[in-house]
Parts: C-alpha cells; structure tokens; sequence
C-alpha cells in the first residue's frame, strides 16, 4: 500500500467517524470508498468497514457516560436481543453470495440515504411519541434493526431512535445514549463474525481505525461548529447518487 492510499484511509475513516457523530451516515461515504478506490468487492468492503468504524463509536459512548445511569434499564432489556440480532444479521451477510450482496447493497444505500434526509421527521416523532408499545414488541423491534445492522449497519441509528420513540420514555439525549451503546454493540458482535470468517482487509483496516479514532476526537472538539443540517443533508444526497449508481451496475 502507498503513503497516498494510506493517508486517503486515515482520512476517510475520520470524515466518516466524524460525521456519524455529527449527523449521522458515515458509511455511505467509506463503504463506496472502499469499493470505487480501494477495489474492494462488495462484502469485504462492508466487513472492513463495520470492524473499522465501531472503536470511533467508543468516544461517542464515552460522551454520554452521565445519562447511562438514567437509561441503563433499557441497555439491560436491550443487550440480548440485539446480540441475537446482530449476530444472525452478520451470518446472513456471510452466507449471501457477492453476486446477490451486489443486487442488495443499492436497496440498501437507497434505505440508509432516505432515513438520513427525514432524520429530522423521526426525531420529531421520537419527541412527541405516546410510547404506547409494550417492552415486548420493543424487544422485538429491536431484534429486527440488529439484524440489518449486522448484515449491513448504515442507517440503523435512526431505525433504532424511531422504534424507541414508541416505547421508551426519555430524553432524544438519553434516546442517543441507548442508541449509541447498542450500535456500538452491534458493530462489535458482527464484527467479530467478520473477523473468524476472514471477510476483514487488515492492511485497509488499520489505517481506517486509526482515522476513526481521530474522527471521533475531533468531532468531540470542534463537531458544534459544523452545521449538522447542512451535512446531513449533503450526504443525504451523495448516498442517493451512490445509490443511483449502485443500480446502474446491477446486472441479473
């Protein structure tokens, strides 16, 4: 690998990092990277970049380390069902073909790009909801967004905050910081599927994690100066042409 490419790396894994923790949707920008510049087939540059991201996302849970106590009930309720998820998400994604992954993977991007345009219609939602749904079919709920997560991951932040919205009370702080621990632990259980599956590029992974861990950091510092809306909605609109050009690629 050249000092270029692995500079690039460093670089993307901090602007993605640093806009999950801004606004949301990091991936769709390092995971097209990953195939258009690195030449990475479809699912080990989806492996690579859910066990490259995940050690950045530890900052974020860092930050909200004061609302914990008030939310830990539902991390408690939470943590095995989304491991289940997770998991069986992740082997999902092992067991398709890349051929099939190739026709998914712009549905999916499709997916992640509109939730990232209306994340301001679901933190609404969130905020006013009636929370009329029992724990049980939360658990439920829950399970299902792990397993997306697992099997491909961008976006599933904001599919977690609209489910909670129907059944938690709290905060959109304290919604974020459950939201925060168990992303962070999804992208960790897959992770470690990725990894005893041998699906990870170790030479384009290293570089991203030490940029994701950059990201992180300075998003914490300097990340309320960047307008939010401006961004969410730029990469909004990248993942939407991604996805465009995903589906112009699919070939039956």
């Amino acid at each position: 690998m050249s000092v270029i490419q692995f500079v690039g790396l460093v670089l993307i894994g901090a602007l993605a990092n640093g806009i999950n923790s801004v606004a949301g949707g990091g991936s769709l920008i390092s995971f097209p990277y990953l195939m258009l510049v690195d030449r990475l087939s479809s699912g080990v540059a989806n492996a690579t970049n859910a066990v490259s991201l995940w050690p950045g996302s530890l900052s974020g849970l860092f930050g909200y380390r004061e609302l914990i106590p008030k939310v830990s009930h539902y991390m408690k309720l939470l943590a095995l069902p989304t491991l289940i998820g997770a998991v069986a998400g992740s082997y999902l994604f092992v067991k398709t073909s890349t051929k099939v992954f190739d026709i998914v993977v712009p549905f999916l991007i499709l997916l992640a790009a509109v939730l990232l345009l209306f994340q301001p219609a679901v933190k609404s939602f969130v905020l006013r909801g009636k929370h009329t749904l029992s724990p049980a079919v939360g658990i439920i709920l829950q399970v299902l967004v792990a397993i997306y997560g697992g099997y491909f991951g961008a976006g599933m932040g904001i599919m977690m905050l609209a489910a909670f919205g129907l059944y938690m009370e709290g905060t959109i702080h304290e919604l974020n910081a459950v939201k925060t621990f168990l992303g962070t632990f999804i992208n960790l259980s897959a992770s470690v599927v990725f990894v005893v599956q041998g699906l990870v590029r170790y030479d384009v992974a290293v570089p991203l994690i030490l940029g994701s861990v950059v990201g992180g950091f300075l998003a914490a510092k300097w990340g309320q100066k960047v307008n939010p809306e401006v961004m969410r909605k730029s990469i909004a609109y990248f993942g939407l042409a991604m996805a465009g050009y995903y589906f112009s690629r699919i070939r039956l």
